[in-house]
């Protein structure tokens, strides 16, 4: 089957690709090339909802982002050398290590037999600044500040992990923070990245 014939197949799969440019025009043949290499992950992950691809060119570094979501698990991979092609199979090579990896993770945490209760996450819009003249005077009971909008609903879930548990999904998902319940004393944790590349660990004091 050649790489053609591998992208009209995969138009007709159950979940969904989008290949987008960032300073850089999509050619066919660099979108055809991306999802052959992304369609082998099938043989590792199961219940595939969409891949997003993201290429983007910075001077001479060529960049390539995957997203993948699966069920409520998001797994993000990047890549960035001279050559967009050697971009896409690095970034997809890293990809496929890190399902591996979570899928070895899932098999052992759902062997414990940990209930998985689930989060109401509102997503908010930015306050916005309203009736501005040329210059803003922030102490002013004129400057009007529009409150925030609910503009979207989501569940996530809240899943029994241990420490190691938490900063692997975290790493996987690309999120800056993950909300837990601790396997060993059933408390809700935060852990979170630190700016000096370390992990902050945050317990609710209720």
């Amino acid at each position: 089957m050649n790489r053609k014939t591998k992208a009209l197949e995969f138009t007709d799969a159950t979940y969904n690709i989008q290949i987008t440019g960032r300073h850089v025009e999509i050619t066919d043949s660099m979108k055809d090339y991306a999802i052959e290499k992304i369609s082998k992950i099938e043989r590792f992950m199961n219940r595939i909802i969409d891949v997003n691809v993201i290429m983007d060119i910075q001077r001479m570094d060529h960049r390539v982002e995957i997203i993948l979501k699966a069920g409520n698990t998001k797994i993000t991979s990047k890549a960035s050398t001279t050559d967009m092609y050697i971009s896409i199979d690095q970034a997809v090579n890293k990809l496929e290590a890190q399902v591996l990896r979570y899928k070895s993770k899932l098999n052992d945490h759902h062997a414990k037999g940990h209930a998985i209760l689930n989060m109401s996450v509102n997503v908010l819009s930015p306050k916005e600044i309203e009736n501005i003249d040329e210059e803003i005077n922030f102490d002013s009971p004129l400057t009007r500040f529009k409150p925030h909008r609910v503009v979207k609903q989501e569940t996530r879930p809240l899943k029994t992990l241990t420490y190691d548990e938490a900063i692997m999904k975290m790493e996987l998902s690309g999120d800056a923070f993950m909300i837990f319940k601790n396997e060993e004393d059933q408390k809700l944790k935060v852990v979170y990245r630190r700016e000096d590349e370390n992990y902050g660990i945050i317990e609710p004091v209720i």
